[in-house]
């Protein structure tokens, strides 16, 4: 049996992952974790297995997204000690119940230190102007964190006021201070039309999010237009969702790495119990073992594609009546 025991002990390997080899062997026990305790996870897995049991990591069966929308996904014995939930109305809003914060802040700290170093090196900036009537956003959540553990006293929020944290750049640059502005597409766009400068010590980290605000351009036009009015070379982006206890980051070109406990796997559209090769274009499916208690194992709505060197890159979505639309058919 895959008593709580043993998840205790996962739990304190996840994030000391050293191979694929550890890994794997990780996420098949989360595997028999679930099937014992996720009254979500399990039944669906049940059905697509026929009463076999996965050898490997390829066999494991993701949950679709969706479910987060019509069901609490959450391990029996569990409490709540958060709900995150998704932007969107209610009835359509993804809810992820978290049972232990502790590990989502393990999980997103140690991932800032893998790819930036020290947070205390920093100013944290926030333009997140769309997230100020939202309630329970996972994305705010971090970056209320990562403001707070900065300990700048110039690190905050600056909800919609351009001009004021325009300002703020401004000075900070002029004394060399590394700075790191969390940013959703569309207020970037708007401080890059406001007030262009030359950016030499700031990292811009592009969140996401375009929905509705203007006509939607691709992410390399997006990232062009803000290259040149920053004048800097690479926009950093955070891949991450309200589903998910662990993120990826891209350092540039739209190619993101995650942490060593987050693996992705594209799935073929037409098949999507089959795990396509690399470079090929697919569903992202998303195994993320800090995820012990809601679900590790995740079909996302995200097109997207796995490189030679396990990066990846994020290409769109699609909503469920293009499945098999011809905007699949860029391999």
């Amino acid at each position: 049996m895959h008593s709580f025991e043993n998840i205790e002990q996962v739990k304190s390997n996840i994030f000391n992952i050293n191979n694929d080899a550890e890994f794997e062997n990780l996420a098949l026990e989360l595997f028999h974790y679930q099937m014992e305790n996720n009254p979500v996870y399990a039944p669906y897995a049940s059905l697509i297995l026929k009463g076999e049991t996965p050898d490997n990591i390829f066999e494991i069966p993701f949950l679709p997204i969706e479910f987060f929308k019509i069901e609490q996904v959450i391990c029996q014995g569990k409490g709540v000690e958060e709900v995150f939930l998704s932007s969107g109305t209610t009835g359509d809003q993804s809810k992820h119940l978290v049972a232990e914060m502790s590990i989502y802040k393990k999980s997103y700290l140690k991932t800032f230190q893998q790819f930036y170093g020290d947070i205390q090196e920093y100013c944290i900036l926030a333009l997140l102007p769309s997230y100020r009537e939202r309630e329970g956003s996972s994305l705010i959540y971090m970056v209320d964190d990562l403001i707070t553990k900065s300990k700048h006293p110039k690190s905050g929020f600056y909800f919609d006021n351009l001009a004021e944290l325009t300002d703020t750049i401004t000075e900070l640059e002029g004394k060399g201070q590394k700075i790191i502005l969390f940013g959703v597409t569309y207020a970037l766009l708007d401080l890059a039309k406001e007030f262009p400068q030359k950016l030499e010590h700031t990292i811009i980290m592009e969140t996401g999010g375009m929905k509705g605000k203007r006509k939607e351009l691709l992410k390399e036009e997006i990232h062009a237009i803000l290259k040149t009015a920053f004048t800097t070379k690479n926009i950093h982006s955070e891949y991450g969702m309200t589903e998910l206890l662990s993120q990826a980051y891209s350092k540039g070109n739209g190619i993101f790495e995650s942490p060593n406990w987050m693996k992705i796997f594209i799935r073929d559209v037409n098949d999507p119990l089959s795990i396509l090769e690399n470079n090929k274009t697919g569903g992202i499916n998303i195994i993320d073992l800090a995820n012990i208690y809601s679900c590790p194992f995740i079909a996302t709505q995200d097109l997207g594609k796995v490189n030679e060197n396990s990066t990846f890159s994020v290409l769109g979505r699609f909503e469920n009546s293009d499945v098999r639309g011809c905007n699949l058919l860029v391999q």
